[in-house]
């Protein structure tokens, strides 16, 4: 049974999708995304995720969220309410949670790897090599976002967009 759940529990992550007012006002939106580091997805297309990860054994979701966030950015999220945005099934079976919290204006997107990840690499040739888990994070608006997110996690952008239209 414990194998069952950690094997579960290796399918879920938790995510904090910070957003903020764009240039274009408040129609506009701008999100940050991160994009995830190594080669195999430095020529993929949707290689930009919400900062999230998976949770340590009995660790509450949000909790995840909030650790996971500070551990790939760089820093702590910024005070605010969160809006819980649900849940994703991705295309490889992964489960995603996000919540979405509003930024100020004037926090930067943090430059430069933060936290890394060891993977076998080539992919099963017994070599272990260390890669950023994002190498890159950025301010993007939500329209230009849906081009860039792993698809699944578009319907993210979705619901934010609906809740910050009052519904």
């Amino acid at each position: 049974m414990a194998a069952a759940a950690a094997a579960a529990a290796a399918r879920t992550s938790a995510g904090l999708l910070l957003h903020r007012p764009g240039a274009g006002g408040p129609g506009a939106p701008e999100v940050l995304l991160g994009h995830m580091g190594g080669p195999f997805w430095a020529r993929k297309p949707h290689a930009w995720t919400v900062p999230k990860g998976e949770p340590l054994p009995g660790e509450d979701p949000h909790a995840t969220a909030l650790r996971e966030f500070a551990e790939e950015v760089g820093v702590p999220a910024p005070d605010g309410a969160d809006v819980d945005l649900g849940e994703v099934r991705q295309r490889g079976g992964k489960v995603v949670r996000v919540w979405a919290r509003a930024a100020s204006l004037d926090l930067d997107a943090p430059r430069g790897p933060v936290s890394e990840v060891t993977v076998d690499w080539p992919p099963r040739s017994g070599r272990t090599v260390r890669f950023p888990e994002l190498d890159e994070l950025r301010w993007v608006p939500v329209e230009e976002a849906r081009g860039l997110v792993v698809t699944a996690q578009a319907e993210f952008l979705d619901r934010l967009l609906g809740h910050l239209a009052g519904g």
